[in-house]
């Protein structure tokens, strides 16, 4: 009689579940695909990392606050361990919220962390917009993935502005009661908006648990699945890398996912947070001890929004207080125009790439990223903007400004009013004369090399510096930027002698195209024979 031995050991039982659930997810084939897939490394792609932490931050720190959070506006009386505010009237919601910073463990630090990690979030997203606009990263095929992100910052705005107003304080009451006001200010529907949003007469009783379910449910969920669906779009279409030896639209260079990527990511979170709850411990933010339970007939003293709403504080501040009667209604022009203003300058950021592609009719795939000065108009742009953003900030802390540098706050309001209109022309001509310029200085880089600082003296007595050549990197970095041709109107008759019709948008997008390609809005690249006659000794020294 014999028997069969079974001499196969039996795997170790973290590789069996790993099987089971390959059999069932396909999870080796995917990771197979995956695991490995090149990241592009630069410095700027941190950006995008740290809206993504914070969020993550945001989201964890929001849960541990909701576990002592109180979304209620019935009033109590305080007693508890501050004693300064001990027998106060106040509502559920402040009353809370005092609970969590004095007398949960660890509940002012995390408060703190939350709300500096929601200012970082958006600062950040602001940030990283601005780089991937400058770099021209928003065009075919990232067109939607930029409509995403300026989705996740645009709800990221409203999303700080419901949960800063949770407390129930003076001060977010005070920016609750100037929401109000601009909501009252729409043309015949906005009283009756007002009486929805709050149930009825100003302040009524149920703001904080309507502004409670959408801070804490409604627009982090759509967040959170326009952060995914970013996610997802970054990595089919992958980062734009900047030119480079051995770059191309057609290949990705930098590291793989795993193990490399993930391990700097990981620790790049750690130092995110490590930072972020370093500045929540030693700066205090939105101290609502100090200011007090919100009273509709008060008002704190220099009441400002976070840094993200101060353009739209600002548009209305210095507005004058136009009114005009149309109708038997009395519209309120110094609120409409400022709430007409604000949504308008966001939609034209939103559908910016969409616009550029029809003015410059480039339909391709891009995948190299532009440097700035290689697109002045766009940089122009994008600088102009930003200086009508920074003047009306200032515009939405015209009170501090006066009070902190002994000003007129008449002086800085008809400052910000003159400079709204004339610092971004400014700022846009001055941007582009320093683009052509950086354009002049790396095709003299191109054909004379670097400057040493070396003086020499030639035979006759002539003193000249002596150039140092640029290594083949760096010139392919320097003249790997395409070299556009400025659009032009078709001829007035076809091929048959019969007259063509340009319509009149045809013809605006071709004068838009000249602001973008024309003489004067780009250098032309060193060709090879002025490189070659330069190298020869033909005038180099």
């Amino acid at each position: 009689m014999s028997t069969v031995t079974n001499t196969q050991k039996k795997a170790p039982a973290g590789e069996r579940v790993a099987d089971w659930a390959d059999g069932r997810l396909g999870i080796y084939t995917l990771a197979k695909a995956n695991m490995r897939k090149i990241f592009p490394d630069h410095w700027s792609f941190m950006l995008g990392e740290i809206c993504l932490y914070s969020f993550l931050i945001i989201i964890l720190t929001g849960v541990y606050l909701t576990m002592f959070f109180h979304p209620s506006m019935n009033e109590v009386e305080y007693a508890g361990s501050y004693v300064p505010l001990q027998g106060q009237l106040m509502s559920e919601a402040f009353n809370s919220t005092m609970t969590i910073s004095f007398e949960v463990r660890g509940g002012l630090l995390i408060r703190q962390i939350h709300h500096w990690a929601a200012l970082i979030f958006l600062a950040g997203m602001f940030v990283h917009m601005m780089r991937v606009f400058f770099t021209g990263a928003f065009r075919k095929p990232r067109e939607i993935n930029w409509l995403f992100g300026f989705l996740l910052f645009f709800l990221g705005m409203f999303t700080g502005f419901t949960g800063y107003s949770l407390p129930d304080d003076l001060l977010s009451g005070t920016g609750v009661r100037f929401m109000q006001g601009a909501i009252l200010s729409v043309p015949i529907v906005g009283t009756y908006l007002s009486m929805f949003l709050f149930g009825g007469e100003f302040p009524g009783g149920d703001f904080v648990a309507r502004f409670y379910s959408a801070h804490v449910l409604l627009l982090p969920g759509i967040m959170l699945g326009l952060v995914v669906a970013h996610l997802i779009l970054v990595f089919v279409h992958k980062h734009t890398h900047f030119a480079g030896p051995g770059r191309t639209n057609d290949n990705v260079v930098g590291m793989p996912l795993l193990p490399v990527y993930m391990a700097k990511a990981g620790g790049f979170f750690f130092l995110v947070f490590g930072v972020i709850a370093i500045v929540a411990a030693v700066a205090t933010i939105n101290p609502i001890w100090a200011i007090g339970p919100y009273r509709p007939d008060q008002v704190g003293t220099g009441a400002q929004p976070d840094w993200y709403m101060g353009f739209a504080e600002g548009l209305i501040r210095v507005m004058p207080g136009w009114e005009i009667n149309l109708w038997g209604h009395t519209l309120v022009l110094g609120v409409m125009i400022p709430l007409a203003i604000f949504p308008a300058v966001l939609a034209a950021i939103a559908v910016y790439p969409f616009i550029e592609s029809w003015i410059t009719g480039d339909k391709r795939e891009h995948h190299i990223a532009q440097r700035p000065r290689n697109a002045p108009t766009r940089t122009a742009f994008g600088v102009a903007w930003i200086t009508a953003y920074m003047i009306m900030l200032v515009g939405g802390g015209n009170d501090l400004w006066a009070t902190h540098f002994h000003l007129s706050i008449n002086a800085i309001t008809w400052f910000v009013r003159i400079f709204f209109f004339v610092g971004p022309v400014i700022a846009f001509i001055v941007t582009k004369r320093i683009c052509l310029g950086l354009q002049r200085r790396d095709k003299d880089k191109v054909l004379h090399g670097r400057e040493s600082g070396i003086i020499k003296r030639l035979p006759h007595g002539e003193f000249v510096e002596i150039h140092e050549p640029l290594s083949q990197g760096e010139l392919y970095k320097l003249t790997a930027h395409e070299q556009y041709e400025p659009a032009a109107l078709p001829p007035s008759v076809d091929e048959n002698g019969v007259e063509r019709k340009t319509g009149a948008l045809e013809k605006l997008r071709v004068k838009l195209n000249k602001s973008y390609y024309g003489d004067d809005n780009q250098v032309a690249k060193p060709t090879q024979e002025e490189y070659k006659e330069i190298q020869n000794g033909h005038g180099h020294h």
